[in-house]
């Protein structure tokens, strides 16, 4: 299935942007686009790159979904359309950039007026990839459009930088994913809710949770941790977390879900508000939770499972973090 620009849910100001780009035939010859992992980044960049290939766009900007550029692009079968890959998982070597751009990059598109590379995970450049890149950025061939796909804007070179367009990804509010949940991937408002929730003005992320086979048992294992919390031992929270690796999402995607349930405590408690509970199947147990903590408390606790996610993230012993959370968490509950 081809998509078009109607099919970008949130990112208006990407958006905008790049149907004047094509509009105007003012194509600039470097992109970079930002924003979290699950996004969306690659799904606008390769939209991008279909219109520009695509022989008979609509309306000056869209792809028409029908030629054959169109549907090679949706495939990702096009010639012209290049993604980089790399061998080292987190690693883009300067090999990597100099045999699949820089060298690849003198060859002539072959059949559409534009060559276009897509990188994602551009961050993961070395210093040297970054300079080995720079002379193809200050002096590309005039067929060519590359696209660089990051999570980290602090991870590319300033001189790398100011040869690009900067594209940021922006949060998408929570009513627009809801409706985008529920209207397309057909889900509950309740269940809708935790996804949205989740996601942080994520679309890609509460899309992956909506889309899960494994959905009900994350949530029911979630609620059951949460539950017995007060009662478990940091060798049964262990086991427990650990069961999660089963499942699609990770860690700090439970950590996520953590975080919900204990705002909709403490939301609970400041307001004594039921309707805006986002785990409103556990009613009981969270105004149980409420009446049974502080805000200090509460508010420690969300803190804890903030830091346990940087913990994680910095690479710090999984037993060890989720040990500290766990009295951490224990020590507030009193």
């Amino acid at each position: 299935m081809t998509n078009t620009f109607d099919s970008i849910i949130g990112q208006e100001h990407i958006r905008e942007h790049l149907k004047t780009t094509l509009i105007s035939g003012k194509v600039s010859q470097a992109y970079l686009i930002t924003g979290e992992s699950m996004q969306g980044k690659e799904f606008i960049a390769r939209i991008f790159a279909n219109a520009l290939v695509c022989e008979h766009p609509r309306d000056g900007y869209d792809p028409c979904t029908e030629c054959k550029n169109c549907i090679q692009a949706a495939t990702r079968n096009h010639p012209d359309i290049i993604t980089v890959t790399h061998d080292k998982p987190n690693t883009v070597s300067v090999e990597d950039v100099r045999q699949q751009i820089v060298s690849d990059a003198q060859i002539k598109p072959y059949q559409s007026r534009w060559k276009i590379y897509i990188m994602n995970e551009a961050e993961k450049m070395t210093p040297q990839a970054q300079n080995a890149i720079l002379k193809t950025l200050e002096e590309p061939p005039e067929y060519v459009v590359i696209m660089l796909l990051t999570t980290s804007k602090s991870s590319m070179l300033p001189t790398v930088l100011s040869r690009c367009v900067q594209l940021d990804m922006r949060p998408v509010e929570d009513s627009v994913i809801k409706n985008y949940l529920m209207s397309e991937i057909r889900i509950p408002d309740y269940k809708a809710d935790i996804c949205t929730a989740f996601a942080r003005g994520n679309v890609g992320k509460a899309r992956s949770l909506a889309v899960s086979e494994d959905f009900d048992g994350i949530k029911e294992e979630t609620v059951r941790v949460l539950k017995f919390l007060r009662k478990m031992d940091t060798s049964d929270i262990i086991k427990t977390l650990k069961k999660f690796e089963e499942y699609k999402l990770n860690i700090n995607d439970l950590l996520d879900l953590m975080m919900i349930w204990y705002r909709d405590v403490l939301l609970y408690k400041a307001t004594m508000d039921e309707d805006h509970m986002i785990f409103r199947g556990e009613r009981d147990e969270i105004i149980k939770e409420a009446n049974d903590s502080s805000y200090e408390g509460i508010e420690g606790i969300l803190k804890i499972l903030e830091k346990t996610k940087e913990r994680l993230k910095a690479n710090v012993n999984f037993e060890m973090a989720m040990e500290l959370m766990l009295l951490t968490i224990k020590e507030n509950q009193r």
